[in-house]
């Protein structure tokens, strides 16, 4: 019997709490969040990742600028962690339990990819026509 194939999957954590939620409620989800995340780290099926600060700096080939927001609050992205699994579904089945999700928080997973870039392929980076 063959052991399934697993890749990393990055978890940004997008958006913002709703203003409807109560700070207790938040930190309670908060809570849950941890244990479930720590649960899952012992499991093998998440890889540490972290909270990110308010503060930032945009490199562009124009400079540095430090005086964001550079995102709408929608597009704020507030950690990231990773996911070990079988494929995207099941990345996303399993971050569908999160139990911030109740309170405003969205989850935006994508494959890492291993493969080097290039301007012969198309990526990410690539042009829209």
């Amino acid at each position: 019997m063959s052991t399934p194939t697993t890749s990393d999957y990055l978890l940004l954590s997008r958006g913002q709490w709703d203003k409807a939620s109560s700070k207790a409620d938040i930190e309670a989800a908060i809570d849950k969040f941890y244990a479930w995340y720590e649960a899952n780290i012992a499991k093998g099926i998440f890889k540490p990742g972290s909270r990110l600060t308010m503060d930032a700096a945009l490199v562009t080939r124009e400079g540095i600028r430090t005086d964001g927001p550079f995102a709408e609050g929608k597009e704020v992205i507030g950690g990231y962690w990773i996911i070990v699994a079988e494929s995207l579904a099941a990345a996303s089945t399993l971050a569908a339990e999160s139990p911030v999700l109740a309170h405003g928080i969205c989850y935006e997973i994508r494959p890492l990819e291993s493969e080097r870039g290039s301007a012969y392929r198309h990526t990410n980076e690539t042009p829209t026509e």
